[in-house]
């Protein structure tokens, strides 16, 4: 139906997350009606981005520096650490705005089915923070999935009887929901709610 080469750019936009078939034609044909300085310009910043950011030596928050931004912040209490799965779910804490400690992206879930043990994602580094911080609290925002609920226990033994305050969002996030899907107010309440895990 089309040629050879736009079915190649419908295939590369068909990679992210959320996107079929038909909205990788809209965002091909879109690209194809940008202004040669225009597809230029979006290419350079796409490889720019890509060679630029990084993650955050302390949290792994994606940042162009070697310290994020909220890391840096002094007006954030760094003895509570909300630990999220990945940026995308980060971006949606800082979003609802209310939120005023630090974060540790995961980025990714322990799942046995999957192959990803406790050492593929960044738990280690967790427990080096934490062994710094004076009556530290981790927040665990993390999906109400099967993996989720496999993260958090197992961080939760790692901090037991270590003078750690482990918490959890409250539960008006539907089973399985994924934290950067879900509205300011359902987000700003499941923190402000949060319960202690015993």
């Amino acid at each position: 139906m089309y040629p050879k080469v736009l079915e190649e750019l419908i295939s590369c936009f068909k990679k992210y997350p959320t996107i079929g078939e038909k909205s990788a034609e809209r965002l091909a044909l879109a690209t194809l009606d940008l202004s040669e300085e225009e597809l230029n310009n979006f290419s350079n910043t796409l490889i720019k981005a890509k060679k630029v950011l990084k993650p955050c030596k302390i949290c792994c928050n994606l940042t162009d520096k070697d310290i994020c931004d909220i890391c840096n912040d002094e007006n954030r209490n760094k003895n509570i650490i909300c630990v999220v799965e990945d940026y995308k779910s980060l971006i949606s804490f800082e979003k609802a705005g209310n939120y005023k400690g630090v974060y540790h992206v995961l980025n990714g879930l322990i799942s046995p089915i999957d192959n990803v043990s406790p050492q593929d994602i960044n738990i280690s580094s967790l427990v080096k923070r934490i062994e710094k911080l004076d009556k530290p609290e981790i927040i665990i925002a993390l999906r109400s999935s099967i993996e989720g609920q496999t993260t958090t226990l197992y961080i939760k033994q790692i901090f037991e009887n270590k003078g750690v305050t482990i918490s959890r969002l409250s539960y008006g996030i539907p089973m399985g929901a994924e934290i950067d899907y879900l509205d300011v107010l359902t987000l700003d309440k499941a923190l402000s709610d949060r319960k202690i895990i015993s």
